[in-house]
């Protein structure tokens, strides 16, 4: 079944193969999108679906060094690029939209941009930039309702550019510890307003952007991805998780969103998230389900069998096998990836890794 194609509402992939969103910090200028990036996804146009890299939707939330935006017009047109290089190939690329909220130091962010988050608590850890190395996160400021506001209307015109650039849709990164997942979680959000204090009040937010997008492009074009009971940026289960996720993909259902894609760390060293978890909310959700984390063929093919999923994702073994639904098909050998090489500039360990057929001449 992994390799039969999908047709759902305006959703026609030719494989249910997705290549997970990954972080590659290779938008070096102005956080743009650049020729490399083009090569990189054209590459992998293999897959029935592309899920790019975390896109910041605003300054704010560019957490990270040299991650890509999509805010302004010159990031439109480095994405059309990169958009252009996957359709001639015949694939399909969703953006992702990533706003990092407390997940930053402000040495990471431009001139003009500002630490945002639930409240005014800082995140525990570190976090690398390239003018300071290693540095602990920054503390954010307390978002207001008008803050809020600008933020969802953020949302809704990265969407809106996100056409323009030729994207097929946009996934809303409502997982890891980013914004989304800082009201959505109540370890963060400890809010006593209308945005905390109870399973409506977290997970308003989240609802909040979402219909903003699809007023903004249309419910076909709009995924999210979730991850519940993750640990990533000190999140972490809590009490009443399952019925708060619950209540929030009913509502994701009846916004008819075009998929939701739930995210397991458990092969990364995570706790598991539960199976019944899972399945109860595959059951609330009325439209194509992806899972990802830890996959190969066969639990792959397993997961699609038994019906827990529509879509498989596959995040580290694309980044070394720009060919991997090719080489999964024939059981072939997988490169293995290089971590020195997945968050710093170039091309090496990014777009060097040999196909089949270039390894074959060799």
């Amino acid at each position: 079944m992994l390799f039969e194609p999908l047709n759902h509402r305006s959703l026609h992939l030719r494989n249910r193969v997705v290549m997970s969103p990954m972080t590659r910090n290779r938008a070096i200028v102005a956080n743009t999108p650049n020729a490399l990036m083009a090569e990189y996804y054209g590459q992998r146009a293999g897959a029935g679906l592309i899920v790019t890299e975390g896109t910041s939707p605003s300054p704010n939330g560019l957490g990270y060094p040299r991650i890509p935006g999509l805010f302004n017009d010159a990031q439109v047109r480095g994405w059309k690029a990169v958009t252009d290089a996957v359709h001639a190939r015949g694939g399909r690329i969703f953006v992702q939209l990533m706003h990092t909220g407390r997940i930053t130091h402000v040495a990471n962010l431009p001139a003009g941009a500002e630490v945002v988050g639930p409240t005014a608590e800082v995140c525990p850890g570190e976090i690398y930039t390239d003018a300071l190395g290693m540095q602990s996160f920054s503390t954010p400021r307390a978002m207001t309702d008008g803050d809020i506001a600008h933020a969802v209307s953020e949302f809704a015109h990265a969407a809106r550019l996100a056409v323009e650039a030729g994207f097929d849709g946009v996934e809303l990164h409502a997982a890891n510890g980013y914004l989304v997942e800082q009201f959505l979680n109540a370890n963060v959000n400890r809010r006593t307003d209308g945005y905390g204090g109870s399973n409506a009040g977290r997970n308003r937010f989240a609802l909040e952007v979402v219909r903003a997008m699809i007023g903004a492009i249309g419910a076909d074009r709009v995924g999210v991805r979730l991850s519940p009971d993750g640990i990533f940026n000190s999140t972490g289960s809590f009490p009443g998780l399952e019925a708060q996720y619950g209540e929030l993909v009913r509502e994701l259902s009846a916004l008819k969103i075009i998929y939701l894609h739930v995210l397991d760390h458990a092969a990364m060293g995570a706790p598991p998230v539960p199976d019944g978890l899972k399945a109860s909310l595959r059951r609330a959700f009325d439209g194509v389900f992806v899972l990802a984390g830890g996959f190969d063929t066969v639990s792959a093919e397993r997961a699609l069998a038994e019906k827990r999923a529509d879509l498989v994702a596959f995040g580290r073994p694309f980044l070394a096998n720009p060919d991997l639904v090719e080489r999964l098909q024939l059981n072939a050998k997988l490169n293995a990836p290089d971590p020195s090489t997945f968050y710093v500039p170039g091309p090496k360990g990014y777009t060097d890794y040999p196909s089949l057929a270039q390894a074959s001449a060799r």
